[in-house]
């Protein structure tokens, strides 16, 4: 199974056309069983950034998307048209694998949170799903990652849903909102961070990137895929690649 995992586009004045439109075509050529696109599809969460986004994704030809909001695209009353632009279901099954969806972000605040009410929902929802392999697909980061600056917006009850996380044996995390691709491993699971793939504010990786996931049965490979260029292994991302020798033409 091949999963695609792209976040942070921020369509509105910092959304690199080139650079969206770019990855998009290598999606297609991918031809992924799913793609988890990791919130903040909008800068500023208003109606014609949504009426953006929902035309540049038409151009996505996957199947199966699993679109999740970001603290961004919550501002100025964004999550009414959130739900309107972007409907998901909070699970989605796929063979053996299932992807559980977390909502973090919360009106016009920077920071996340899951919440108690939620976090059982998730302990419930993964003892249903245990004998799947499950993904959480979240916005906000719960683990700081590195090269990002002063951290205070991480989800303020991250080590709630950590210890959920870990408890229920999840195979993989996916988050995004720091703009920075990044992976760890806490016990059997794997933490994997997302850069932005079209949003010109990067932070300590300044190159346009996606993430691609192969599920060879239990085992996980993940990769780091250069908008317009190579793939990387996560291990090689901890210093920055000649960024000159890209180039994505910022033209509608």
């Amino acid at each position: 199974m091949l999963i695609v995992q792209i976040s942070d586009i921020h369509c509105g004045p910092m959304f690199n056309y080139g650079s969206f439109r770019t990855a998009i075509e290598e999606i297609n050529a991918l031809s992924p069983d799913l793609v988890v696109v990791t919130g903040d599809i909008t800068e500023n969460g208003i109606l014609t950034e949504f009426k953006m986004a929902r035309e540049e994704f038409k151009r996505l030809k996957a199947e199966k998307v699993v679109y999740i909001s970001g603290n961004h695209d919550y501002r100025s009353t964004g999550y009414l048209l959130f739900k309107q632009f972007f409907p998901f279901n909070q699970v989605t099954e796929s063979g053996d694998v299932a992807i559980i969806v977390l909502s973090s972000a919360r009106p016009d605040r920077d920071d996340g949170e899951v919440g108690y009410r939620q976090n059982l929902w998730l302990e419930n929802t993964l003892e249903n799903y245990k004998d799947y392999i499950k993904i959480v697909a979240i916005h906000h980061h719960i683990i700081p990652v590195p090269d990002t600056g002063a951290d205070q917006v991480t989800i303020v009850d991250a080590g709630d849903v950590l210890r959920s996380l870990t408890k229920n044996r999840v195979d993989l995390v996916l988050c995004g909102h720091r703009h920075r691709p990044w992976r760890w491993r806490i016990e059997d699971m794997q933490v994997l961070h997302a850069g932005s793939v079209s949003c010109e504010r990067l932070r300590g990786f300044f190159l346009y990137s996606y993430n691609v996931i192969e599920l060879k049965g239990k085992r996980i490979e993940a990769k780091l895929k250069i908008v317009g260029g190579d793939f990387m292994r996560f291990e090689e991302v901890t210093g920055t690649p000649d960024i000159f020798q890209y180039s994505i033409t910022p033209a509608k």
